[in-house]
């Protein structure tokens, strides 16, 4: 009967969050060589790759089921052994705009725990449950709503996007209003060039193709705030991001008819633990708080 090697589970954990066997080693203080011949051993006992030798490696099928396990294995251990000084680490997958409006007043009295410790990996809402589905976290911060296999999610709101713009901007490049012909030689804002609310807005209210804007690439929720109040671009920000901002008129929503609605939900394995469930708990609370619940 084959064991478990939590030891080598930990190993391909690390590998994958260095993004390479060598920063793992170096992390480890080994040598890179010491660290290979680690997998090796362990994917020979078990008959089966576990780490796909990518750049970055990226787990297996097995490996997924493997450090999934892990994960399970250290949130049923804390329930168990956190009070003797066991620290437990949480990663969780989470979109850049809920991490930036919402999501560390979720986390803030869990970081006052000294044996807590978060690992929050920001993606786009459309792909942060891949993270949980490969092992690599614990709960995710999700667009889709149907749970995973083994797995249950909440609706907890969502998260209402308006195509914002400082009023002197709306002054220079919409002095007659928002048209097509304007917005095509506004400045815009992405957070990437595969990722682009404001294209997907424009082009399901406007028409505009996909290639034909003149948009700056920025990932970052705050940069947006800041870069719109600068007068140097518009783009798509949720609305409870800038609340203050557009009651004082500082930032004026381009299209008040109009909107980007985005829905979130919660997502974690069906496992029994405290910690867990404290974390499910707060974040349906803090999402209550922040997010517009109408389905």
């Amino acid at each position: 009967m084959i064991r478990v090697d939590y030891e080598a589970i930990r190993l391909i954990d690390l590998i994958i969050k260095e993004g390479g066997v060598g920063k793992a080693a170096t992390k480890l203080d080994i040598s890179q060589s010491a660290v290979s011949q680690r997998i090796k051993v362990f994917e020979r006992s078990l008959g089966e790759l576990v780490l796909m030798r990518t750049v970055p490696p990226r787990p297996t099928a097995l490996g997924q089921k493997l450090l999934t396990l892990l994960h399970h294995v250290s949130l049923i251990e804390h329930d168990l052994l956190g009070k003797k000084g066991e620290i437990i680490e949480i990663p969780i997958s989470i979109n850049m705009d809920s991490l930036a409006i919402w999501f560390l007043s979720v986390i803030k009295d869990f970081l006052e725990n000294p044996l807590i410790k978060f690992n929050i990996n920001v993606d786009n809402e459309n792909k942060t449950l891949n993270s949980l589905l490969n092992g690599e976290v614990v709960g995710a911060i999700s667009s889709q709503s149907k749970p995973i296999i083994g797995g249950k999610c909440d609706y907890i709101g969502s998260l209402d996007y308006v195509l914002a713009a400082s009023p002197a901007f709306a002054q220079r490049y919409f002095p007659r209003g928002v048209t097509k012909e304007a917005l095509l030689k506004a400045p815009i804002i992405s957070f990437n060039k595969n990722e682009d609310s404001h294209q997907i807005f424009l082009q399901q209210f406007f028409g505009i193709a996909e290639g034909n804007l003149l948009s700056h690439v920025v990932p970052s929720s705050e940069a947006y705030v800041q870069l719109v109040l600068e007068n140097v671009a518009c783009c798509m920000i949720p609305k409870q991001q800038i609340a203050l901002e557009l009651a004082n008129n500082r930032i004026i929503n381009l299209v008040p008819e109009l909107l980007q609605r985005k829905k979130l939900y919660w997502h974690r394995y069906e496992l029994k633990s405290t910690i867990m469930d404290r974390l499910t708990e707060a974040i349906l609370s803090n999402a209550a708080h922040y997010l517009n619940l109408t389905h």
